[in-house]
This record gives C-alpha cells, sequence and structure tokens, in this order.
C-alpha cells in the first residue's frame, strides 16, 4: 500500500499489515524457520538450505529485516540474522488479538 493511503489506519493496523506482508510469502517462512532451526545463520548457509538462489534469500531477508521480524548483525564480510524477540512477540500479540477478535457470528 501507497504512502498516501496507509494514514488512514491506525499505527497498530498498519503494523499488524506490515507483519502479515513479512510472512506473506513461503520462501520468507523458510527463511525464518531456518533461522529458528539454527538459532542465528550465516547468509551463504541459507543457500545450502533452501532451493533459492542467494540473490532471491538477499531479497528475502531485506523484506524480513525491513518488518523488523529479524535483526542483522554485519561480521567481516557476512552478515549473521537472527529473529528480533521484542518485535517477535508484538507480532505474535498483534496477530492474536485480531484472530481473538472472532465470536462465531459469522455466517
Amino acid at each position: 500500500m501507497g504512502l498516501t493511503k496507509s494514514f488512514h489506519f491506525s499505527e497498530a493496523q498498519n503494523q499488524m499489515a506490515n507483519y502479515a506482508k513479512a510472512f506473506a510469502h513461503p520462501a520468507r517462512i523458510a527463511i525464518l524457520q531456518q533461522i529458528i532451526k539454527n538459532k542465528s545463520c550465516i547468509v551463504g548457509s541459507l543457500a545450502d538450505e533452501l532451493p533459492l538462489s542467494q540473490s532471491t534469500i538477499s531479497q528475502h531477508l531485506k523484506e524480513l529485516k525491513n518488518s523488523g521480524i529479524i535483526k542483522g548483525e554485519i561480521e567481516g564480510p557476512s552478515v549473521c540474522y537472527c529473529i528480533h524477540k521484542e518485535n517477535w512477540e508484538k507480532a505474535r500479540n498483534i496477530l492474536e488479538t485480531l484472530f481473538s477478535q472472532m465470536d462465531n457470528n459469522c455466517c
């Protein structure tokens, strides 16, 4: 959504959409699962684990980092990524709040 339209919505709605976008591609889910499994990772190791090119993985990592779901530190020529625990909990709470609003009165 363009910046010109996002101001019509609350900060919480925009944040929820941001987190949802981060989870909206199966490659990003696979990347997150690998990061969780390995506790942290170097970008190159993901290319060994997933059927994706290094450049594709880098693009998905960029999206995940922009959303705040992961964080990364540069260590020489490599970047080590891990789950951003505080933002992970925020995303979990925001999505749980949305799902808990359903009260079974829908058709």
